[in-house]
């Protein structure tokens, strides 16, 4: 693997030049479900606390959670899919997450929804890592972003169709019944997985080699998976705290942030799409990502220095998310980029570091409130954007 991603191309024993349009639409279906198995409780914190008689931080602990058994069954199912093949984890990771599901609609108390989410969140994390890396096994290397980033792009409909139909159904349904619903989609995203992954591919075949991590972590795997955990601290930042921001600063009640979100998700949906096509026009990939960090960094700064009004943090916030989210097809097609049979688990790796990124979003974020405020998000951001585009522009053999 060289440091534009693309020497030294993994073998391509069953990619195909033509794009498994099914396949991405039940991987997108199937991301789409796993993502919404946790931002969906997102509306119903207050509801939650008052119903398992708990506090509201108490239930807002629950993301946390999931992140980090997120984190940690990605990198096991992405080692497991690389021995043992990846449709058992495709179709089995959701078929579980659906059951996780149910048993939270079905909980009678905070300890229960606490257990059952975090083997959700787990549920999901078998299921992420091992998409990319199956969608990676079928695409010709010149066209992984466009793939990639449509996949990315069924996670990015969680803020924009998933989170907002949450709010609307359970208003009917209740929290409860918004659960048992998800766990409807994630049955019919295994259903889809089931469908279009009998054929396996390359490394998705069982009965592969042992895999062996010295091997994957090579200098350049560990170089992206860095610059992963600073992308995924960056688009943290605004994602958990753009609504607060937008509240606190001009003084608007929840009602209102639901357009600026819509649009924020948009922004994030129209990113990945521009960045995938990016990735597979142009040979150098991490100069893609790198020009994506710097211009999430100066967009972090004009963004929370800058209160020109409402109209103008929307905007801005919506130009932030755009660029930043036009470096990440970029930085997974690079990734993808590895020997067939130790794809899985340079995903897996990948989503343990992703949940690392949010873990210090979250952390640095609320670090910054008790101190400068929001005043202090735009160094930091910049400073964690910059150090993702020098990672991407130095050179290793």
């Amino acid at each position: 693997m060289s440091s534009t991603s693309r020497a030294g191309k993994a073998p391509a024993d069953v990619a195909s030049e033509r794009m498994p349009w099914t396949l991405l639409w039940a991987a997108a279906l199937g991301s789409f479900a796993a993502t919404c198995s946790g931002s969906a409780r997102a509306p119903f914190l207050i509801d939650m606390a008052r119903d398992l008689d708990t506090s509201l931080p108490m239930v807002a602990n629950l993301f946390a959670l999931t992140s980090i058994s997120w984190g940690a069954t990605s990198l096991l199912a992405g080692m497991g899919s690389d021995r043992w093949g990846r449709r058992v984890f495709l179709v089995g990771g959701l078929l579980a997450l659906a059951v996780a599901l149910i048993g939270v609609a079905l909980s009678g108390g905070f300890l229960e929804v606490a257990v059952w989410s975090t083997l959700a969140g787990g549920c999901s994390g078998v299921f992420t890592g091992v998409t990319f890396a199956e969608v990676s096994a079928r695409v010709a290397d010149r066209q992984r972003g466009r793939a990639l980033g449509f996949v990315m792009s069924g996670m990015s409909l969680t803020m924009l169709v998933g989170v907002p139909l949450a709010a609307w159904t359970g208003a009917w349904i209740g929290w409860r019944g918004v659960n048992v619903a998800v766990a409807a989609l994630a049955l019919l995203g295994a259903l889809a997985m089931l469908a279009t992954t009998r054929q396996p591919a390359g490394a998705g075949r069982a009965g592969g080699p042992a895999v062996s991590m010295r091997a994957a972590l090579t200098p350049l795997v560990l170089r992206l998976l860095a610059m992963g955990i600073a992308d995924r601290t960056c688009f943290g930042l605004i994602s958990v705290y753009f609504a607060t921001f937008l509240q606190s600063s001009y003084g608007i009640g929840v009602e209102a942030v639901a357009l600026p979100l819509a649009l924020f998700a948009t922004g994030n949906i129209l990113g990945n799409t521009l960045g995938g096509h990016a990735a597979d026009r142009f040979r150098d990939r991490l100069r893609i990502f790198a020009l994506a960090m710097l211009g999430t960094g100066l967009g972090g700064l004009a963004l929370f220095g800058w209160a020109g009004g409402l109209t103008v943090s929307v905007a801005l916030g919506f130009l932030y998310i755009l660029v930043n989210a036009m470096g990440r097809p970029a930085l997974m097609a690079a990734l993808s980029n590895v020997p067939e049979h130790l794809r899985g688990t340079v995903m897996g790796l990948n989503g343990a570091c992703a949940s690392v990124g949010w873990l210090l979003a979250a952390a640095l974020g609320g670090w910054m409130l008790v101190g400068p405020g929001f005043a202090g998000f735009g160094p930091l951001t910049a400073a964690v954007a910059l150090i993702g585009a020098i990672l991407a522009l130095v050179r290793v053999r």
